[in-house]
C-alpha cells in the first residue's frame, strides 16, 4: 500500500495548473460574496464535508462560505446510504435548495467521474449560472467536460483493493480539496506568510495561538499582544494592523477593507519567513 501511495503525489502534481484555475475562480467567487460547494457521494462526499468543516476554525471563515453536500444527507456521513448516489434529480434538487447562483462555484467530487447525483448537481448548477469544476481520479466523459469550467483529473491507477476508492483516490481527492480551499483562502488574505491570521481567540488553544502569532509578527511581548487582541475584539488580523499602523480598531478595519483583506498590502513589513 505504501508503495502504491507514493504515486499519488505525482498524480496530483500533474493537475497543478487545473487546480490553480479552480483556486482562481474560487477566490473570485469569495470576493463577490459567493460560496464554494463540494458535491459528492460516499468517500468523495465525506471528504468534501470534511474540508468544508475545517475552514471556519482554520481561517475564521463563515460556515456558509464553503459547504460540503453529500448524497443521502447528514446520515451518509456516518453510515453509507446506498442508492442515494444514483439520483441525478436529487443532486439537482440540492442546488435549488441552496439557491446556487452566478456568484457561486460548485465542485463535483467523484473518484470514478460517473456518480449520477453529482452529475445532476453539476447540470443544475450550470443552468443556474454557477461556475463548475470536477475532481475525479479517472478520465471523464466529453459530455460532462462540456459542462465544466475546470476538470481536475488525478489518475491514480488501480487500487490495492480493486474498486476501494477510499485508498489512493481518496488520498488524491483530499490533497486536491486541501489545495483548493487553502489556496483560495490565502489569496483573500486569510494568512500572513505561513501564519493563520484570520482567526478569533474563541477557546484556550486559539487564545494561545493568537497571542503567539501577534507577538511574533509584531515583535512584542505576549502581554502586549494580549492587549491588542482584546482591543481588536479577538481578531488576530485586526490586532496586527492596529499595532503595525498605530491605529485603533476602526482604522485597522478600514485599512484592511481598502486592501481586500490582505495584510501585506497594508503594512510595509514583509511577513515572517517560512521555517525550513
Amino acid at each position: 500500500m505504501n508503495a502504491e501511495d507514493r504515486s499519488v503525489a505525482d498524480a496530483v502534481a500533474s493537475q497543478r495548473e487545473q487546480i490553480a484555475r479552480v483556486i482562481a475562480i474560487t477566490e473570485d467567487a469569495f470576493r463577490r460574496g459567493g460560496r464554494l460547494f463540494y458535491v459528492g457521494a460516499g468517500t468523495s462526499g465525506r471528504l468534501g464535508v470534511l474540508d468544508a468543516s475545517e475552514c471556519p476554525p482554520t481561517f475564521g471563515s463563515d460556515p456558509e462560505m464553503v459547504q460540503g453536500i453529500i448524497a443521502g444527507g447528514f446520515p451518509a456521513i456516518l453510515r453509507a446510504q446506498e442508492g442515494a448516489e444514483d439520483s441525478p434529480a436529487g443532486g439537482a434538487a440540492v442546488m435549488d435548495e441552496h439557491a446556487v447562483g452566478e456568484h457561486d462555484v460548485v465542485v463535483g467530487v467523484a473518484a470514478s467521474g460517473t456518480t449520477p447525483f453529482v452529475h445532476g448537481a453539476i447540470a443544475r448548477a450550470r443552468a443556474r449560472h454557477a461556475r463548475t469544476a470536477f475532481v475525479a481520479c479517472t478520465p471523464i466523459s466529453a459530455e460532462l467536460t462540456a459542462q465544466l469550467d475546470v476538470a481536475v483529473i488525478a489518475v491514480v491507477g488501480p487500487e490495492v483493493v480493486t474498486g476501494s476508492t477510499r485508498l489512493k483516490a481518496g488520498t488524491a481527492t483530499k490533497m486536491v480539496l486541501n489545495m483548493i480551499t487553502t489556496g483560495a483562502m490565502i489569496r483573500i488574505g486569510k494568512t500572513y506568510g505561513n501564519l493563520m491570521v484570520d482567526l478569533r481567540a474563541t477557546n484556550a488553544k486559539l487564545v494561545d495561538r493568537s497571542e503567539r502569532i501577534v507577538a511574533e509578527v509584531c515583535g512584542i511581548s505576549r502581554d502586549e499582544a494580549r492587549v491588542f487582541i482584546g482591543a481588536a475584539d479577538r481578531s488576530v488580523k485586526t490586532a496586527i494592523v492596529m499595532q503595525k499602523l498605530g491605529v485603533d480598531r476602526d482604522g485597522a478595519l478600514k485599512a484592511l477593507e481598502a486592501a481586500g483583506g490582505v495584510i501585506r498590502r497594508v503594512v510595509a513589513d514583509a511577513p515572517p519567513p517560512v521555517p525550513t
